[in-house]
């Protein structure tokens, strides 16, 4: 018998990386202006473009 792939990472891998994302742009616009807001811009922006694009 072939032992059983673990689908773990295929399962939740994506939504792991979208979650991180969303975590360190959150705490990057808690952090300061400047560069942090630009940080912050990206690291939320990526996400909800990535929910818009899925439910196009």
């Amino acid at each position: 018998m072939k032992p059983r792939q673990s689908s773990f990472w295929k399962v939740f891998g994506i939504p792991l990386a979208i979650g991180l994302l969303s975590a360190a742009g959150l705490f990057a616009a808690l952090l300061g202006d400047g560069l942090w807001d630009s940080l912050s811009w990206v690291g939320l922006g990526i996400p909800a473009a990535i929910g818009v694009w899925a439910l196009l």
